[in-house]
């Protein structure tokens, strides 16, 4: 079952340079399947922004060259805040590492697939259908080693170089999977907590159609994890949100489309069969 949410049109998002801006210090950027986002507002210059998460390989000069349009100077950030680590999100992270300097910040759960010391669990091929999912036995599962450069989210779920906004931890997708959240105008990062495509098809990945989903399948290993992170991300009543996938959303069809997600998570998020469902989630269907 698919959640259908209203399309808010777009120009420009496939321009080299072009980033889509969702308030006037955040705006993102899609990479042929993942997002990155960029907070700060434009003309701030080097050091007057923060990047969100790190794209596939090979995006580097890509992510390089849209934050000098946006920023100017350089393009080079205060930090570079992670969601999560997997492959999708890390792709360019080291070579970003190696030219910027600056420290990467992750939850402590997740610095493991960040600093060397281990490879996330297997992906789930069998799931959700769609190429995706089949391709997924062949997507990296790390680990990278950017420990150089690595920082723990502090305690107080302050965002370094973020000032206002605080992390979230949404573990089921990721172990140290984090959300970013800004009070003052309800404004959600969401990696990928929940999404609004469905990553599982080529098809769907290709046309953004927006609609929203629960994690990608193949890559989600703790489904009871998963679904208290969608509730609890339903309960902020976000303003708008940016995902891991997908386009973003805003307004009332976001609000309503997340708690339609959340209340029947089970349904429509949670896959029928799988080696991560657990036994009382299994359907026949």
């Amino acid at each position: 079952m698919q959640i259908p949410i209203d399309k808010t049109a777009e120009t420009g998002e496939d321009e080299p340079h072009h980033l889509i801006e969702i308030a006037p210090d955040l705006a993102y950027k899609r990479l042929a399947l993942v997002n990155v986002a960029f907070f700060g507002p434009a003309g701030a210059g080097d050091g007057g922004w923060t990047l969100i998460d790190a794209g596939l390989p090979g995006t580097a000069s890509t992510i390089v060259n849209a934050a000098k349009a946006r920023f100017g100077g350089e393009g080079r950030p205060a930090a570079i805040v992670m969601t999560h680590g997997h492959f999708d999100h890390i792709g360019a992270l080291t070579t970003l590492a190696e030219r910027w300097g600056v420290p990467i910040y992750a939850h402590a759960l997740e610095q493991p697939y960040l600093d060397g010391r281990e490879s996330y669990a297997p992906p789930d091929p069998g799931v959700g259908g769609g190429i995706m999912s089949l391709m997924s036995p062949l997507f990296p599962r790390g680990p990278i080693d950017v420990s150089g450069w690595l920082r723990q989210l502090p305690e107080d779920q302050a965002v370094p170089t973020m000032p206002g906004w605080r992390w979230i931890h949404t573990p089921g997708h990721a172990p140290g999977h984090v959300s970013l959240w800004r009070a003052s105008d309800r404004t959600l990062i969401a990696g990928d907590a929940f999404i609004t495509t469905k990553q599982e098809s080529a098809y769907a990945v290709a046309t953004q159609a927006p609609e929203l989903h629960g994690p990608p399948m193949y890559f989600t290993p703790d489904w009871v994890s998963a679904k208290r992170s969608v509730e609890a991300l339903a309960r902020l009543e976000p303003e708008r949100a940016v995902t891991g996938h997908g386009r973003a959303m805003a307004g009332e069809p976001l609000r309503e489309g997340l708690h339609a997600l959340a209340e029947q998570f089970d349904e429509v998020a949670v896959p029928a069969h799988g080696r991560y469902v657990p036994a009382e989630l299994r359907r026949k269907d």
